[in-house]
C-alpha cells in the first residue's frame, strides 16, 4: 500500500466558484493522492485557482468532457483513479470507500450512486432530468440484463486495468454512459456505492442541456448497441422491415390468390423491396456478430497481457 498511487481526475470548464473547495476537500481526505485538473477552455480563472491550490493543472483545447477524460487516461499513470466533477456536487468523504473497493479487488469500476438515497431528487430541480436518467438507465439494464441504479453519475473510481484498456469514443457528456455500457459488455466487476449529492451552489451554472445532451446520450446508446450487440440491433430492424413488407404485400398476395393476376404493381414492388432490405439487414447482423465476437476474443487476449504487465509492475 505504501507504493500505491492514487490519481484524482477533475475535468473542468468554468468552475472558478467551486474548484478551490473540491481540491481542498480531496487534499484533506486523500493527502497521498495526486490531484489533476484539466481545464477545458475555461473563460474564467479556473486554471489559476487550481494551480494556486497545488493541483497538477493542464489545459485540454478539444472541447468536451469525453475529450478531457481521453487525454487524462493517456497522460496519467496510477494504480487507482477517482473521477469527479469540479462543481462540488460530489462529497470527497466517499473517496475512502470507493478506493477500498478497488484496492480489495471487489470492483474494476466503482459507481458513485446518487439516486439510491434520494438526495439527488431533493437537490436537483431541473426539469426532465429524472425522466431522462430513468430512460437511459432502463434502456441499458434491459439491454444487458443488469440492475445498475445510476448510469450517468460523474463520480467514479477505476483501477489501472480498466483505464488502460478503455477506448474513449465519445467527445462529450456521453462518456458516463459509455463507461457503463463498456464495463457491462466487457464483464468488468462493478460496484455501486450510495453517495450524498448536493446541487451546485448559487451562481454556478450547469453545462448540461437536458434535451440536446439527452438526445446525444440516447444516440450513443443506439450506436453502442449497434457496435456491441449487432445481432440484436440489425435483427430488430430486420423484423420491422419484414412486418412493413408483410403489411404492404398481403393485399397483393390476396389479390393473386383470388384472381390469378396482380394489378397492385407499386405495392408488390414496395413489398419486395422491404422484404429484400429486411433480409440484407439480417445477413448484416450475422456478419457483424461474428466480427464483434472475434474482436471480443482479441480484447480478452490483450486484457490478459495487460493484467500480466500490471502484476509485474506491482512487483517492482
Amino acid at each position: 500500500m505504501d507504493n500505491e498511487t492514487i490519481a484524482i481526475l477533475i475535468p473542468c470548464y468554468n468552475e472558478a466558484l467551486t474548484i478551490k473547495k473540491v481540491i481542498n476537500d480531496f487534499q484533506r481526505e486523500l493527502p497521498e493522492a495526486d490531484i489533476y485538473v484539466y481545464d477545458n477552455n475555461s473563460t474564467d480563472n479556473t486554471y489559476e485557482i487550481a494551480l494556486k491550490e497545488g493541483a497538477i493543472v493542464r489545459k485540454e483545447p478539444r472541447q468536451g468532457k469525453g475529450n478531457v477524460i481521453r487525454q487524462m487516461f493517456f497522460d496519467i499513470d496510477a494504480d487507482y483513479y477517482l473521477m469527479v466533477d469540479g462543481d462540488d456536487t460530489y462529497p470527497a468523504e466517499h473517496a475512502h470507500e470507493m478506493i477500498a473497493s478497488l484496492r480489495e479487488g471487489k470492483a474494476d469500476m466503482v459507481i458513485g450512486d446518487r439516486l439510491s438515497n434520494g438526495t439527488y431528487f431533493d437537490e436537483n430541480k431541473r426539469a426532465f432530468h429524472d425522466f431522462g436518467n430513468n430512460l437511459v438507465k432502463n434502456s441499458i439494464n434491459h439491454l444487458y440484463k443488469a440492475s445498475i441504479k445510476d448510469v450517468m453519475t460523474g463520480y467514479r473510481g477505476f483501477n489501472r486495468i480498466f483505464v488502460k484498456s478503455f477506448p474513449v469514443m465519445s467527445s462529450g457528456f456521453q462518456i458516463e454512459t459509455e463507461f457503463t455500457i463498456h464495463s457491462l459488455d466487457k464483464r468488468f466487476k462493478l460496484i455501486e456505492i450510495p453517495i450524498d449529492y448536493r446541487d451546485r451552489p448559487e451562481g454556478s451554472e450547469s453545462k448540461l442541456d437536458t434535451f440536446s445532451d439527452g438526445t446525444k446520450v440516447l444516440l450513443t446508446i443506439m450506436k453502442m448497441c449497434k457496435d456491441y450487440k449487432p445481432m440484436l440491433f440489425f435483427t430488430s430492424l430486420s423484423i420491422i422491415f419484414f412486418l412493413l413488407g408483410l403489411i404492404s404485400g398481403v393485399p397483393v398476395i390476396n389479390e393473386f390468390f383470388h384472381t390469378g393476376f396482380i394489378t397492385k404493381v407499386p405495392s408488390s414492388i414496395l413489398a419486395s423491396g422491404l422484404m429484400v432490405f429486411g433480409l440484407l439487414l439480417l445477413v448484416t447482423g450475422f456478419i457483424l456478430d461474428t466480427v464483434v465476437t472475434n474482436a471480443k476474443k482479441d480484447y480478452e487476449l490483450n486484457l490478459h497481457r495487460l493484467y500480466e504487465e500490471n502484476n509485474q509492475r506491482k512487483k517492482l
